[in-house]
């Protein structure tokens, strides 16, 4: 059995493949419909002295509202299925089991890191087009060429948050302190992105991107995200082997 495999039936058997999915597409089913019936939701909530009202929804708030829940919950489900992935030397066995098989640490750390980026992106890719079918049909279509831009931009950070976690992982061994410093690290990102003119240079910027395109951003304000996101994701990566290749089991 193939390392590439393994790294599959893992991710199939353990049901975290599922988890992935349905969060995404959780998120993508529920979005447009909170925003397009929300009005009515709290005008039936309220009393005879209390009236709701909420400006029509647009195609923008339905994709906006689904980019907010998956830019949070559904990373978090990325980064702890991703954790539990690349942490192999967290449990003694198993390292020993792969380590041994290998001539070098990027055998093992490539399939795994591969796996559960694909993973990823086939929930965010689900969850958009859920959320793009249900904003078309209770409010209205969103622009095309936008909606493909954003997602594009998802998927890219998606693979940076990955290949965050390789990095960390390399660095300690339990899964959940992995799982726990990618999140703090991504975390700390997001501040600084809220600071000025990093605002358009930090990764984690990506990650609601499609939200605001599809509003009224241009899509060339992110381009030096972009950038910093694909070397940065290469540093990483190239971080991630150097380091496991001199960690001791």
């Amino acid at each position: 059995m193939t390392l590439w495999r393994l790294e599959w039936l893992r991710l199939v058997r353990t049901r975290r493949l599922v988890a992935i999915l349905a969060v995404y597409m959780f998120f993508g089913i529920t979005g447009p419909f909170t925003v397009r019936y929300l009005g009515d939701i709290l005008g039936r909530a309220g009393t005879g002295r209390i009236k709701f009202e909420l400006p029509p929804p647009v195609p923008a708030d339905g994709i906006a509202q689904f980019v907010g829940n998956a830019s949070q919950i559904g990373l978090l489900v990325v980064v702890l299925v991703s954790a539990s992935a690349l942490a192999f030397d967290a449990r003694r066995e198993m390292a020993i089991f792969l380590r041994t098989r290998v001539d070098s640490v990027g055998r093992i750390l490539v399939p795994a890191l591969a796996v559960n980026t694909i993973a990823a992106v086939a929930g965010l890719v689900l969850g958009v087009a859920a959320t793009w079918y249900e904003t078309a049909v209770l409010i209205g279509a969103p622009p095309v060429g936008r909606m493909l831009i954003g997602l594009a931009y998802g998927v890219l950070f998606l693979a940076f948050a990955v290949a965050t976690v390789a990095a960390v992982a390399s660095v300690v061994r339990g899964t959940l302190a992995a799982a726990g410093v990618s999140l703090v690290a991504l975390l700390v990102l997001a501040v600084l992105g809220n600071i000025g003119w990093l605002a358009h240079w930090v990764p984690t910027g990506l990650a609601g991107a499609l939200g605001a395109i599809v509003r009224d951003a241009d899509p060339v304000d992110y381009l030096p995200a972009v950038g910093v996101s694909i070397v940065l994701t290469g540093l990483l990566i190239w971080f991630a082997t150097v380091m496991g290749s001199r960690r001791e089991i």
